[in-house]
């Protein structure tokens, strides 16, 4: 699952964006909310959480002007403002679910699997499924398999492969992987990626006719079916 974190706490925003990478999400976590509508608006996304307090733009207005550009997006708003009104503004504002302030980071979780696998909002299906060839990967249950065979992935592993799926046919860069597996804004220099390339195929393409997962030299790497 890719999630988008607009929070502005900053204590809030680090808990939370280990927490949902230990369980095996990729997070963008962002502290501003126009900053965070215009990310919104520019990637695909299974969830966004939302807090309501924001910088630059309030999380309601984000989330209202998102839903006017017919995004449908999955929303879980978060915040300390915890009435019956204030939780019934930030539905109606076009959010899908409300959590407040504390609140059990399992409960969190649970809110936004059930959001995702759901759809969000009505009539808009969030994929679930990613399929190239004969390698299927299943983002509710953290699944893999390639020719039916299952195939057992460590998180950065599946968050590779997840990442490689949802861009098949296309050529990811290795500054677009930092970007969007690691978090990293910077070239640290490693070969952590080769590494995790090499393991993703040794599970993924190693005993089979045609492998999926392509280097493109100079410019980075691919996961197509080959011809």
């Amino acid at each position: 699952m890719k999630v988008l974190l607009i929070e502005d706490d900053a204590t809030a925003s680090e808990y939370l964006k280990k927490a949902l990478s230990e369980s095996g999400h990729v997070v963008d976590a962002v502290d501003d909310g126009l900053q965070g509508l215009n990310r919104a608006m520019q990637n695909d996304y299974d969830a966004l959480i939302v807090d309501r307090m924001l910088p630059s733009l309030d999380g309601l207005s984000a989330i209202e002007t998102l839903r006017k550009a017919g995004r449908d997006t999955p929303v879980l708003i978060v915040s300390a403002l915890g009435d019956v009104d204030e939780r019934v503004r930030g539905l109606r504002s076009g959010g899908d679910d409300y959590l407040v302030k504390p609140y059990a980071f399992a409960e969190l979780l649970a809110r936004l699997e059930v959001l995702v696998q759901r759809g969000g909002r009505a009539g808009a299906p969030t994929e679930t499924q990613l399929r190239v060839a004969d390698l299927e990967i299943d983002l509710l249950k953290r699944s893999v398999q390639r020719g039916g065979n299952p195939i057992d992935l460590k998180p950065r592993e599946f968050q590779l492969l997840e990442y490689l799926m949802r861009h098949a046919g296309r050529v990811v860069t290795r500054t677009m992987i930092l970007e969007s597996v690691w978090d990293y804004h910077f070239d640290p220099q490693t070969n952590v990626i080769d590494v995790h390339i090499s393991r993703l195929r040794q599970k993924i393409d190693k005993g089979f006719e045609r492998p999926l997962i392509r280097t493109v030299r100079g410019a980075g790497y691919s996961l197509r079916e080959q011809s």
